[in-house]
């Protein structure tokens, strides 16, 4: 009878998070944004982003820290001692962390607030209000921060995959 430990677990159970968390980001990121935006009416798009975005930040931070808690052989005691390991998976959290507790709600509350003032807009005048431009404003700069946050995520991860495939290539020869 062969006795398995939870270190046995980990290396499967790693690659099996990491790449949930790869595949998670490059499709929400490159696929479902680009396909909705270009599908969906404009409303319609705002809806989806506004319920979506909450449900990725948590789902992308949760397997964050399943990926460094299930770090080959020990989770994250084993983790910290590489310097290149550790720093992607530090930066990936503090990017991924920013979105999911301060610029994604910000974006989202912005977001629902522009569609209100439009609506009061539209009863009212033709041309933007200065209410208008300055939440158009508020939303700019906190959608453009969600997304570099976004892509910094992303590129950690890939980086931490870089090191990851590196080290199974040099094992296998």
């Amino acid at each position: 009878m062969v006795s398995l430990s939870i270190t046995d677990l980990f290396v499967p159970l790693h690659f099996l998070t990491y790449s949930t968390l790869l595949g998670t980001q490059l499709f929400q990121t490159f696929v479902v944004v680009k396909i909705s935006y270009q599908a969906l009416p404009r409303s319609a798009f705002t809806t989806l982003q506004k319920r979506m975005f909450p449900v990725y930040f948590r789902t992308q931070s949760l397997l964050l820290v399943l990926a460094a808690a299930t770090f080959p052989p020990y989770g994250p005691a084993s983790l910290v001692k590489e310097k290149g390991n550790w720093i992607a998976f530090l930066v990936a959290g503090l990017t991924a962390g920013l979105n999911l507790i301060l610029y994604g709600p910000r974006t989202r509350s912005v977001m629902i607030e522009r569609i209100h003032q439009e609506t009061r807009d539209s009863r009212h005048q033709k041309s933007t209000s200065g209410a208008m431009a300055k939440l158009n404003r508020l939303f700019a700069r906190n959608h453009a921060m969600s997304i570099h946050l976004n892509l910094l995520t992303i590129g950690a991860t890939l980086w931490y995959g870089w090191r990851m495939a590196s080290a199974l290539s040099a094992v296998s020869r």
